[in-house]
């Protein structure tokens, strides 16, 4: 059996914590640090958004250079792909892949996010392995897929609906 314990390590700012997880290898009791933080922040999630953005089926990765705050992952699950349950086994797979993958394969001094699909709960582990270091390859390289639609987003002023094109009047009609 493998214990974790997560310990608060202090972070680079002022009153900010970041969570270092200790693993205690039964077999030679040794102690080891995750080479990752995780974030907590929504604004650390916002920010990881206006990134890379690589989408395989069972997940979407964000990657974005966070200005030397280490390696830092997150994991979202929305309600759209399930219960309580459902998304809470999605989590504890999707930690078990960023720690298998991230100190290996993980981006330098990059925010990873990766948001969970609702074809990711019943996909293959070593399928989600495989895209996962596919994803990480693709975001190294910086070939990220096209930005999302705009779709159903605010639009700034003066943006209203299509633009006004009708024919001008006639004099006197």
């Amino acid at each position: 059996r493998v214990a974790t314990r997560a310990e608060a390590v202090s972070g680079p700012g002022a009153g900010e914590s970041l969570f270092a997880v200790e693993t205690v290898d039964p077999i030679s009791d040794a102690m080891t640090i995750s080479p990752y933080s995780t974030m907590t922040k929504r604004a650390d999630f916002v920010a990881a958004n206006g990134g890379l953005r690589v989408a395989r089926p069972g997940f979407v990765l964000l990657a974005k250079a966070n200005g030397g705050q280490g390696m830092r992952a997150g994991i979202t699950v929305t309600k759209k792909i399930g219960n309580a349950v459902v998304r809470n086994r999605m989590k504890r797979r999707f930690r078990a892949l960023l720690r298998e993958m991230l100190p290996e394969h993980g981006l330098a001094d990059t925010d990873h996010v990766l948001i969970g699909r609702e074809n990711g709960v019943e996909r293959d582990f070593t399928l989600l392995r495989d895209e996962l270091l596919a994803a990480l390859g693709r975001a190294q390289a910086g070939k990220g897929d096209p930005p999302r639609s705009q779709r159903g987003r605010k639009r700034g002023p003066g943006q209203r609906g299509a633009a006004k094109t009708a024919a001008p009047r006639a004099a006197g009609a």
